[in-house]
């Protein structure tokens, strides 16, 4: 069995570097380093300081240059910090060779998001899902982040002809790969007849960025309790509830928040999950508008939705968190007048843009929800009219 590194052992301060590349604004990378900061601060570690460095492209050896990284190594050595945390994907070199410079522990992007999910996994399912993802995002860094191999059953026989340690490791991690996506297809296809056995309902699936308020939707529609908190990936394992609007029953699920450079191993390992979004009637698109990046957000979202070829479903999308947009953007100086027309004109915008399929919200101050509830129980009935008409007759 391959032990890696615990990442995140208990509350630590952390260090985080990124890299403005060619093709990017420092506005957007000062954005992904916020949300850096939050995937730190939803593992356990708490920003201390960040390292920005413009180049042309990252450094084959070290991500950023000699200059800087001298700069980092004394920061890092002044204050006895023990975790830096890197905006993008390093290879196993390079995390060697970063680590032998500062001394201390180096992690990237993708093996925090790892660390995450992996924290975050309840069921078999999840848990299967993100070993598989440590084990492809491992694989091709072995030889950088492993402080040890064990072996079970190591010895005669475990070893094939003129193999170098390295290239036995490759073979474990190999090995272990296929053996878990073996077991990922068994419940997969347990998930599936699950799916098939829930009868002749329309689907309703919560889609959106991270963090936007999916799970509390889903409790104030569901009346259920789903774990709902300002963290990101609260939710992982998809959660499925039958809800009934005014004698209409469907089924709504909450799903697995997107996020921008999500690791593509990550993805592939979540593709069952995903399937309640594939499977889904209608998709309730979750915005958290008092998101300085919101528009972006919905890029993000409406592009995995593309990729998972579910973007020409029925769209709701629900714009959320009015009450700390209005708390964020309206100060007392501004007339009351003055911010009716604000939020009328942001209201149009998006009327237009969504063909009139949109509703704003406040999920925590339970502001508009009725009409939210109005808005879906005439698209599941219009689903209903198209998939099951004879059921109709019912509701």
């Amino acid at each position: 069995m391959i032990e890696k590194k615990q990442i995140l052992l208990e509350e630590q301060g952390a260090v985080l570097v990124g890299v403005i590349q060619k093709d990017q604004t420092e506005e957007q990378v000062n954005e992904y380093l916020d949300e850096l900061a939050f995937l730190a601060e939803t593992a356990g570690a708490a920003t201390i300081k960040i390292f920005k460095q413009r180049l042309q492209h990252p450094d084959s050896r070290t991500f950023v240059g000699k200059g800087k990284l001298e700069e980092i190594k004394e920061y890092v050595r002044s204050r006895n910090i023990n975790l830096v945390i890197f905006d993008d994907e390093l290879t196993g070199s390079q995390i060697q060779n970063i680590e032998k410079e500062l001394g201390t522990k180096i992690i990237d992007r993708s093996d925090l998001i790892l660390d995450i999910f992996a924290s975050r996994a309840r069921t078999a399912q999840a848990k299967v899902q993100v070993e598989l993802a440590q084990y492809q995002y491992l694989l091709p860094r072995l030889k950088g982040m492993w402080s040890h191999l064990e072996r079970q059953g190591a010895g005669i026989g475990s070893r094939g002809p003129g193999e170098t340690e390295i290239e036995t490791d490759r073979r474990i991690v190999k090995d272990k790969i296929s053996l878990l996506r073996k077991r990922l297809q068994e419940i997969d296809k347990q998930a599936f007849t699950q799916r098939k056995d829930r009868g002749e309902f329309i689907r309703v699936a919560l889609v959106g960025y991270t963090n936007v308020g999916k799970s509390t939707i889903m409790n104030l529609l569901s009346k259920s309790e789903v774990f709902a908190e300002n963290k990101l990936f609260a939710t992982l394992d998809t959660t499925t509830r039958k809800v009934v609007f005014e004698a209409t029953p469907f089924l709504l699920s909450d799903t697995v928040g997107f996020i921008r450079k999500l690791p593509h191993h990550l993805v592939e390992s979540f593709k069952s999950t995903l399937d309640e979004v594939r499977e889904a009637d209608v998709l309730l698109h979750v915005v958290d508008i008092s998101h300085a990046q919101y528009e972006d957000q919905i890029g993000v979202v409406n592009k995995t939705l593309q990729e998972l070829k579910a973007f020409e479903k029925p769209i709701v999308t629900i714009f959320n968190k009015m009450d700390l947009y209005r708390q964020k953007y309206f100060d007392e100086w501004i007339s009351d007048e003055v911010k009716q027309d604000i939020e009328r004109d942001l209201k149009e915008k998006w009327i237009g843009l969504t063909n009139n399929n949109c509703v704003f919200v406040s999920a925590i101050e339970k502001q508009n929800i009725e009409e939210l509830r109005t808005i879906i129980l005439h698209k599941v009935r219009d689903m209903y009219q198209i998939k099951y008409p004879y059921k109709t007759v019912f509701f």
